[in-house]
């Protein structure tokens, strides 16, 4: 074959996810278990139909003619024959003049522009949709928009927004638990731009660069390796190899010089280790690789940053359209059409019309590839695990005998709460090991974390503690927060007072994971996929609160403008988070953030609560604040008798008692003045409302407002002796927010950071926000006078938002609550033991309590915080499974089915990988619903390559889908059974059922109510192969609980397996009974494209 077909082999291997066996991650993996089959494809269907489309020009084929033409004319020679005269020399050269064509060439033609298209789009891993127009040119849908707001990954959902990168680890010999030999990768610094102040060489792609200085290190009995991410220089390499070189190390040179350093490495406190890691690498067929386990793991860790960074909404349709333009702009050129002859216009219409159809099937492939991966993306996740932390006064005292047994628990308590320093006295019982019921019970704030219990009292538990959802005061949620935003969307939508955000600022410091060259598009990407969901979460009330800074701070308002509408943006508010300013090389220091405030609705933002420093000129009376102001008007508009003459009026002053009293008037039109009823009586002397200059004013309010207000008016003499007219002045009960927020306690550093040193007694966070910062945000977007509304933070770093949320509600007796969603190492230590401790006690110093909370904040601690865990795209990417059936693979080696456009080729192209991977864990495996409590997923450990096996939690996966408010968990029952038949040989269960600790029909319910109210149940059952007896079981126990399908309790019942409940149709044409498996495949694959 030629070259150009190698070469369009080798893009298109490199297109199907084929070239680089040693990646055993993500589709990746899928695509290897099908490399054969693939490859097979490619080399002998799909590019050999590219030489069998012009095999009607074989007999014309010009290198067969020239081949015929110079045999014909040596033999005519050897004749001693003139070829010239030769009538057959004739008519071969009138032939190849005329009709020969060169098939070789028209080929050739067809791989190279196949390679040009596929290659302009495609870059390490992603599709990038930019619209050639031509070279250089990009064109860009515009629909006559007055503005349009485009980025080059805008229709992709940038999928790469966690950790991801930060760490990376692996064991050695994964199969000894007490020596696993476990190595980190880790990365300690991501810069931009210029490094060290070195400029590096042409372009700035980043590379992982093995830290120059203390790159390995042993610390707790594992092998931490540290990295740099940066763009490389000539510097990076080494001495010995650096004289000549012009251009600084690739990845892959880059990889190797690591690899060297590390295995040359002769410090026999390493020896062991250096030994293992220099073992050859084990692919995923089990063969021994020709290279070491570290430069495998070295290879998969670079090229998890390369690769997969974004999913295309629709890429068929996107080539398919730009395939169109390509061969209309640089293919077809009418000009070849126009001067040709009609023999050579089939052949360029051939050559067009093979592009087209080739193109097309690589197309359908590329399409069937990406939109698996978007549907895996989009498919709602499983939770893989929940928790409850629930504070003890909430907890009946039943359980407090087991709880003062758990060692687990009592050390959490411990670590985290400083509860061994409790010396006790009178009233509060000392720290003991174990705990003493009594001790607990001066504890009402600590928290039960009851992932340190086993699941028989976590059931007891949340039966016995009921209307759970209601006291469940905060969910936090370790997941990538669009899969938290999708799975949360049906319970959670139209209900969020607030959405606040503090998303990644993308600065030098502090860039997300990006592809080379898109780091702006990337960002905008990352914010848009997620605002059009979170939208859906604001109540018709409620209000998104954005920070940010000055990297991004534009395209943000225009990612604003676009999604919720200019006339929605109530206000952007200029705070002051770091007082001693953010260097720039080139600019100012910045000191400041900024705060966008949009509505979903017509509400706008509430008045922030004065200061003290606001409240110093008033004074407290009758249990609030008032200041006593002159009842003349002074100064600006309409202050003057001209201009209101009806509030220019005497009133009567009594010095010797400070008395006063406005006399009758009546209403002189022609005089536009008051006629005075009454004269002064006595002592009483006349007080006009005349300023220090004689101008005639006026008063502050007319003669009806001011006798009906006359109590709060008062007589005060000046240092002159003359009388004056004072109002006391009730100040509204707050001031409208300014566009410039400049408190002391919103600086970042000295609040935020601070506070979780104080906290921790170090600071987890450079940077963190300042929970008062965060309170104000939260206070003026609708949280002052909502005390039971909710907030959602789906950037939740540190946690901050929640701890502002216990803070506002301790201020005020509030019960509102938080939804914090993260995905970050953080999660588990900083977030969530952060809720825990500001839940004990509001006072911290050096990581330990100050104090106890008061009884009234422990009243106003949260209750329950709710902790769900759930599956990663790349966990549901981990467990596919490929399984094609005999029948299947019968049809597929039919003789019918082998031709072009055939149905092997059809299945090929468009539907192998949905048809071979259902009944995948991660894409619903119905026949595991048989037992509830045993649905397993493997499930990658955060910031490791270590998967382990977990039980998903199907009960809390399908509250979710269904958006269920829940009210009741109930404990879970087991019960045995004996049956008989009858006369006509029916089955029947004798007696009743018995509730037995192992028999083997297990119930659990969980009530609720669905968003729009209906009352419903649903039934989780273990069932046991046997479908007559499961069935009989099952009604036997629906009467035994004394439920109904006719009656009005619920108006929906759910339950797992074909049931033989008695069902009725409602009036809206859906069933009252329903399977859950049906309901939960429906809802999870409901992936609408956002």
């Amino acid at each position: 074959m030629s070259e150009k077909f190698d070469k369009l082999k080798n893009l298109l291997k490199e297109l199907f996810q084929l070239d680089q066996p040693d990646l055993d991650f993500g589709l990746y993996r899928i695509m290897h278990a099908k490399a054969a089959e693939v490859t097979q494809f490619l080399d002998e269907d799909l590019l050999p139909q590219v030489k069998e489309a012009f095999s009607q020009y074989r007999t014309a084929d010009k290198v067969e003619l020239e081949k015929e033409l110079a045999k014909v004319i040596t033999g005519v020679e050897a004749a001693g024959l003139n070829p010239d005269d030769s009538p057959k020399v004739k008519e071969l050269r009138d032939r190849i003049k005329g009709e020969a064509v060169d098939v070789d060439a028209l080929e050739n033609e067809v791989y190279d522009q196949l390679f040009s298209f596929f290659r302009r789009y495609y870059s390490e891993g992603d599709f990038l949709a930019k619209r050639v127009y031509k070279s250089g040119v990009y064109a860009i849908p515009y629909e006559g928009e007055e503005v349009k707001l485009h980025w080059a990954n805008r229709d992709q959902y940038y999928i790469k927004s966690g950790e991801y990168l930060r760490d990376y680890a692996f064991r050695l010999r994964p199969e000894n638990e007490q020596k696993a030999m476990r190595v980190h990768f880790r990365l300690l610094d991501a810069a931009e731009g210029e490094h060290g102040n070195v400029k590096p060489a042409n372009g700035n792609d980043r590379v992982f660069i093995l830290a120059a200085e203390a790159f390995i290190a042993e610390e707790k009995g594992e092998l931490v390796m540290s990295f740099e991410y940066r763009p490389a220089t000539v510097t990076d390499w080494p001495e010995d190899a650096r004289e000549g070189k012009t251009k600084p190390p690739t990845q892959k040179e880059m990889t190797a010089l690591a690899v060297k350093r590390v295995l040359e490495m002769t410090d026999a406190a390493f020896a062991p280790w250096i030994v293992e890691l220099g073992k050859p690498h084990l692919t995923t067929a089990g063969e021994r690789a020709d290279y070491s386990r570290l430069e495998g793991h070295l290879r998969r860790y670079t090229a998890r940053n390369t690769f997969d960074y974004f999913i295309h909404k629709d890429l068929g349709r996107f080539l398919r359209r730009e395939l169109d333009f390509y061969v209309k702009n640089e293919v077809m050129h009418l000009d070849d059409v126009e001067n040709e002859t009609a023999p050579r216009v089939e052949q360029y219409l051939s050559r067009i019309k093979v592009i087209r159809r080739i193109a097309g099937k690589i197309i359908d492939f590329l399409a069937q590839l990406e939109d698996f991966e978007k549907k895996l993306w989009l498919k709602k996740k499983f939770v893989v695990e929940t928790n409850y932390c629930i504070t003890l006064d909430r907890i009946p005292e039943e359980c407090y005998a087991e709880i003062a047994a758990n060692n687990a628990q009592r050390e959490e308590w411990v670590r985290l709460l400083a509860i061994d320093e409790i010396k006790g006295d009178l009233t509060i019982p000392a720290y003991s090991e174990p705990l003493s019921v009594k001790f607990l019970k001066a504890q009402p704030t600590l928290v039960l974390d009851t992932r340190h219990f086993a699941p028989d009292f976590v059931a007891r538990l949340l039966d016995a503690i009921g209307d759970l959802d209601e006291q469940t005061d905060g969910l936090l949620i370790q997941s990538e927060n669009f899969q938290a935003l999708s799975l949360m969307r049906a319970r959670y939508q139209k209900q969020i007072k607030c959405v606040y955000i503090d998303p990644p600022y993308n600065t030098d410091a502090g860039p997300i994971d990006y592809k080379n060259g898109y780091r702006s598009s990337s960002w905008m990407s990352l914010i848009a996929n997620r605002l059009g969901t979170a939208r859906q979460f604001l109540s018709d009330d409620g209000v998104l609160c954005v920070t940010i800074d000055d990297y991004q701070v534009h395209e943000l308002a225009t990612l604003l403008d676009q999604e919720f509408g200019r006339d929605h943006h109530l206000g952007t508010a200029v705070i002051r988070n770091n007082p001693s300013g953010r260097s720039t090389v080139r600019g100012l220091s910045v000191c400041h953030e900024y705060a966008f405030f949009y509505t979903n609705g017509d509400s706008s933002l509430e008045r922030l609560p004065r200061t003290e420093k606001q409240l110093e000129r008033f004074t407290e009376e009758d249990g609030g604040y008032v200041d006593w102001r002159n009842f003349r008007k002074d100064g600006g508009a309409v202050t003057h008798r001209a201009e209101r003459p009806k509030q220019y009026y005497p009133i009567y002053v009594r010095l010797t008692d400070r008395t006063l009293r406005i006399p009758a008037l009546s209403w002189n039109r022609a005089e536009k003045a008051w006629d005075v009823l009454e004269d002064p009586v006595g002592e009483e002397v006349v007080v006009w409302p005349i300023d220090e200059k004689g101008q005639q004013r006026v008063w502050s309010l007319n003669h009806i407002s001011a006798l009906e207000n006359i109590s709060n008016l008062e007589v005060r003499v000046t240092k002159d002796g003359s009388p004056q007219v004072y109002r006391r002045h009730r100040p509204s009960e707050g001031i409208l927010p300014r566009s410039w927020w400049d408190k002391n306690t919103y600086a970042a550093r000295e609040y935020g950071s601070a506070a979780l040193t104080q906290l921790f007694g170090s600071a987890p966070f450079s940077f963190a926000k300042s929970p008062f910062a965060v309170q104000d945000c939260l206070w003026v977007s609708g949280l002052a006078g909502e005390s039971d509304r909710e907030v959602l933070d789906y950037f939740a770093g540190s946690g901050t938002t929640g701890h502002a949320v216990i803070n506002l509600n301790r201020q005020d007796g509030g019960q509102r609550k938080f939804i914090l969603v993260e995905m970050g190492d953080y999660f588990d230590t900083v977030l969530l033991p952060r809720i825990k401790k500001v839940t004990f006690t509001p006072e911290w110093k050096d990581g330990k309590p100050k104090r106890q909370a008061s009884k009234e904040e422990a009243e106003r601690s949260p209750r329950i915080v709710k902790v769900i865990r759930l599956e990663s795209y790349e966990d549901a990417l981990n467990n596919l499974q490929t399984h094609r059936t005999p029948t299947q693979q019968l049809l597929l080696e039919g003789a019918e089915a082998q031709n072009a456009d055939g149905l092997k080729e059809q299945y090929l192209l468009r539907y192998m990988l949905d048809v071979e991977t259902r009944g995948s864990q991660s894409l619903l495996n119905i026949p595991a619903f048989r037992d509830p409590t045993a649905y397993k997923l493997k499930v990658k450990r955060p910031s490791s390559d270590e998967s382990r096996e977990v039980n998903v939690d199907l009960l809390a996966t399908f509250n979710y889908l269904i958006g269920l408010t829940v009210q009741n968990i109930a404990a879970p029952q087991n019960f045995t059974a004996e049956f008989e038949r009858d006369s006509e040989k029916r089955l029947y269960v004798k007696g009743r059922l018995k509730q037995v600790a192992a028999g083997p029909w297990w119930f659990r319910t969980v009530s609720g109510a669905m968003p729009d109210g209906r009352r419903t149940l649903v039934i989780w059952r273990k069932l046991t192969g046997d479908p007559e007896k499961d069935n009989l079981v099952l009604d036997e126990w629906f009467t035994k609980q004394g439920y109904s399908t006719k009656d009005y309790e619920f108006q929906l019942i759910y339950v797992n397996g074909d049931s033989n409940l008695e069902n009725l149709k409602a009036p809206d044409d859906t069933w009252k009974v329903r399977l859950i498996e049906e309901d939960l495949h429906g809802l999870m694959f409901d992936t609408e494209v956002v």
